[in-house]
C-alpha cells in the first residue's frame, strides 16, 4: 500500500508524537547510529580516492532516496503510521517555524557551546551523540551561521534549479557547471556561505552538527532530505524526459571512470541502481 509523506507543518500533535517516539526508538535500538556511520562514511569529495555516492556526484538523489527509504523502513517496523515529514525551507524559512518546537525537533543550540537543550533531541533529554566527526556527546545547531552569516534557500532559488532539463553534467562532480543534479546539491565556485546553494545552503543554515557528514546526528537532517526528494520528483514530472545521467559506463581515460556510477551499476551497499531508484510512486508519494 503507498503512503503519504505530509508537510511537517500539517502534521496533527498526534502524528508529531508518533514520529519523534518512533525515531527514539530507532536510536535506542542501535540502528540509528548505524545510518550516521554510513553516511559518515560515504562523505567522500572530489579529490577522495575511491568511489563517490553520496555527494558531489550523479548519485546524490538516488543514493539519499535509498538512505531515505532504508530509514523509513525502520521508522514503520517501530510504528507502521508513520512517514518521514518534509521540510519545506522555502516556506518555514525561520527559527519560530513549527519544526523548531519542543514538540517535534526542538530549537537551537545556547550560545557559547552551541548545545541543544529543548525538545526531544536534547541531551538532557537523553540524546546521545555516538559518532561524529567532532568531540561532544550533545547535539549542536547554530541557526544562520552568524560568523557568516547565510539565509536560507528562496523558491526562485529552487526554480533556478528546476528550470535546467538536464540532470547532470560532466565532469559529473562540485564542478560541473550545469545540471540539476549540482544546482540543487549546492555546489559553486568561491568560499562560505555565498558559495553554497540550496541543498548545501540548508546544511549550513542549520550549522552544528548539520555541517558535514555527521549531519545524520540531528533528526532535522531527514525532514531535509524528504524534501530534496520531493524536488527530484518535481524536477522529473517537469521534465518526463530527463533520466539519470551519465547513462553508459565510462571509458578507461575519464578520470571518472570507477569513481561515479552510471545509470545501471549498483550503489553500494545496496542491489540497486540510479535506475531502479528513479520511481518512488509504488511505495509512497508526498501530499
Amino acid at each position: 500500500m503507498v503512503y503519504v509523506r505530509k508537510n511537517q507543518r500539517h502534521l496533527s500533535r498526534a502524528e508529531k508524537r508518533r514520529f519523534v517516539a518512533a525515531v527514539l526508538k530507532v536510536k535506542r535500538s542501535g540502528q540509528y547510529d548505524e545510518f550516521v556511520a554510513r553516511h559518515i562514511a560515504q562523505y567522500n569529495a572530489d579529490g577522495d580516492e575511491g568511489l563517490r555516492l553520496a555527494h558531489m556526484t550523479p548519485t546524490f538523489f538516488p543514493w539519499h532516496r535509498r538512505f531515505l527509504l532504508e530509514f523509513e523502513e525502520a521508522l514503520r517496523r517501530a510504528d507502521p503510521a508513520v512517514s518521514v515529514p518534509y521540510w519545506d525551507w522555502t516556506a518555514d524559512r525561520s527559527a519560530r517555524s513549527p519544526l523548531w518546537t519542543e514538540e517535534l525537533l526542538g530549537g537551537n543550540g545556547r550560545s557559547g557551546d552551541r548545545q541543544v537543550t529543548t525538545g526531544p533531541f536534547a541531551y538532557r533529554n537523553g540524546w546521545r551523540i555516538r559518532h561524529s566527526v567532532t568531540d561532544g556527546e550533545f547535539l549542536t545547531r547554530e541557526f544562520g551561521h552568524p560568523r557568516d552569516p547565510v539565509a536560507l534557500p528562496t523558491a526562485r532559488d529552487v526554480d533556478a534549479a528546476l528550470r535546467d532539463g538536464t540532470y547532470d553534467v560532466e565532469p559529473w562532480d562540485s564542478t560541473s557547471p550545469g545540471g540539476f543534479r549540482n544546482k540543487l546539491e549546492g555546489w559553486t565556485e568561491g568560499f562560505g556561505s555565498n558559495a553554497l546553494r540550496n541543498h548545501n545552503r540548508v546544511h549550513r543554515w542549520v550549522g552544528g552538527h548539520m555541517l558535514g557528514g555527521a549531519s545524520v546526528n540531528d533528526p532535522v537532517f531527514w525532514l531535509h532530505h524528504s524534501f530534496i526528494d520531493l524536488l527530484w520528483s518535481r524536477w522529473q514530472q517537469a521534465h518526463p524526459g530527463g533520466r539519470y545521467l551519465p547513462a553508459q559506463p565510462l571509458g578507461p581515460a575519464d578520470l571518472q571512470e570507477g569513481r561515479v556510477l552510471t545509470a545501471h551499476q549498483k550503489m553500494p551497499p545496496w542491489d540497486v541502481t540510479p535506475a531502479d531508484m528513479e520511481r518512488h510512486d509504488r511505495v509512497y508519494r508526498y501530499a
